[in-house]
């Protein structure tokens, strides 16, 4: 293995302990605060939170495996199998991020009638669109043997070893890849400006009453005032900050493994393997990134693992203090015999 592989693989690894960590810590909120589960946008985090761990169980070890041994890990039947999950997974997991921003959209421009646009049942219809349109792809290409270990970028995904069907693939791809990325990129677009287009709008009206407060209050200390302008400054760029990173992460994880994977469609730009690889290790990121982004930062799920560790804290706590206090009772019997 050169360097750069040893590089990747090491990469790989640490994607896959993070993302496995990150996640599984976000199902345990999920599972453990009731309060989490009574919120229709957890339906849509569980849902992402799967497709990651499956994601990270699935795909990311057979890539690992594929660096290091620089060919097909497995059987046909093992890589196909990853390969349809590979194809299934990410479709699923762009458009549950696309469903989070639609709820996000409608909390926020609709507040007065968000209970009633965006219940359980309409959730759970979102999500078995997601599901559908998400299974058709790979479902088409399994059907069309479109599916395999692909070197260029050490994993198994969709790939097309037959020169006849060339046509027919490369308007498959592109059609795939217009209604997963570029339709969730929309969605996302459209439904986060929307947000901050609202959020500006009330941090507007917001600064106007902190500032007819601050001259009618002539005697306030110039610290307080100074407080307030702080906070007036760091509430107009939270909202901004919260939605670049939503769609700045989406574009940069997906972004370069889509351009490479329509970049390559065309036989007259040669792609570096290592760079083949790297973007799909950037894709990977998002699995990573995804509990943090939409889940972990949180002031509730902060609030929720924080109470889990220290649950689990005091449970041991209690229980050694329970067997120290059980081998002290034992010393003074054996003293008194």
């Amino acid at each position: 293995m050169s360097i750069w592989e040893v590089i990747l693989a090491f990469v790989v690894v640490v994607l896959m302990l993070v993302a496995l960590l990150a996640n599984v810590l976000v199902l345990l909120c999920f599972l453990y605060s009731s309060d989490i589960r009574k919120q229709v946008p957890g339906l849509f985090i569980l849902n992402l939170t799967f497709c990651n761990l499956l994601m990270t169980v699935s795909n990311m070890p057979l890539t690992l495996a594929g660096i290091i041994y620089k060919r097909q890990p497995g059987g046909d039947h093992i890589c196909h199998a990853v390969g349809f999950l590979e194809t299934f997974l990410t479709t699923n997991s762009m458009l549950s991020m696309a469903a989070l921003s639609i709820d996000r959209w409608i909390a926020v421009v609709f507040p007065l009638s968000y209970h009633s646009k965006m219940r359980y049942r309409d959730a759970a219809l979102i999500l078995s669109y997601t599901w559908l349109h998400s299974i058709s792809f790979p479902i088409v290409a399994a059907s069309l043997s479109w599916v395999g270990f692909h070197h260029l970028y050490a994993s198994c995904t969709l790939y097309n070893k037959r020169p006849e069907d060339r046509t027919q693939f490369v308007i498959f791809t592109g059609v795939f890849h217009a209604l997963s990325f570029l339709l969730s990129l929309v969605i996302l677009c459209f439904t986060y400006l929307k947000v901050l287009k609202v959020a500006r709008f009330h941090c507007k009206r917001i600064d106007v009453i902190t500032m007819q407060t601050l001259v009618l209050l002539v005697d306030i200390h110039p610290s307080v005032r100074e407080r307030c302008l702080e906070e007036q400054k760091r509430r107009r760029q939270r909202a901004t900050k919260k939605i670049s990173t939503f769609i700045g992460t989406f574009i940069l994880c997906f972004a370069p493994y889509v351009i490479t994977r329509l970049i390559e469609l065309s036989s007259v730009v040669h792609i570096n393997s290592h760079w083949g690889i790297i973007s799909k290790c950037l894709a990977y990121s998002k699995v990573v990134s995804d509990p943090f982004v939409y889940s972990l930062l949180r002031n509730q799920y902060r609030k929720t693992w924080k109470d889990i560790i220290n649950k689990i804290l005091k449970r041991s706590s209690i229980n050694s203090s329970a067997l120290t206090s059980e081998t002290h009772n034992r010393n003074i019997l054996q003293l008194n015999e």
